[in-house]
């Protein structure tokens, strides 16, 4: 399973390659998972209600990494690892910890967040990542 962040679904929203295609086939085999919190991000970007209505549909359709308590959970070990120091914010955190309880893998443009993740954690493939 493939967690991709807020930037991704950014690129494909916009239909821009190679992340359109990539993404678009990864829906298409199952293999994407989403959180309630990356919708809001793209909720809080859309410039119209059709944009709006898509972006609600993909959310409603797709499998949600999503847990109870995993704010308070994003916030212990973002303390405890100092990532708000290094430009890590709550969102990115909570990503991490529902990909690791969904054994999933991030697929994130975001160099910081990239930095704080091991290698077996990042989605990558080789158009993006040489």
């Amino acid at each position: 399973m493939i967690l991709a962040d807020t930037s991704i679904w950014v690129e494909f929203l916009k239909r821009k390659e190679p992340v359109f295609g990539q993404l678009k086939g990864l829906l298409e085999k199952g293999e994407i998972i989403t959180t309630e919190w990356i919708f809001g991000e793209l909720l809080q970007g859309a410039k119209n209600n059709r944009e709006s209505e898509l972006i609600l549909a993909y959310c409603a359709n797709l499998p949600s990494a999503g847990f109870d308590g995993i704010w308070i959970e994003a916030g212990q070990y973002s303390s405890k690892h100092r990532l708000h120091s290094k430009g890590i914010g709550l969102i990115d955190v909570s990503l991490m910890i529902a990909a690791r309880k969904k054994e999933a893998k991030i697929w994130t443009w975001d160099k910081k967040f990239l930095a704080v993740l091991t290698k077996e954690e990042i989605y990558s493939w080789k158009y993006f990542y040489n």
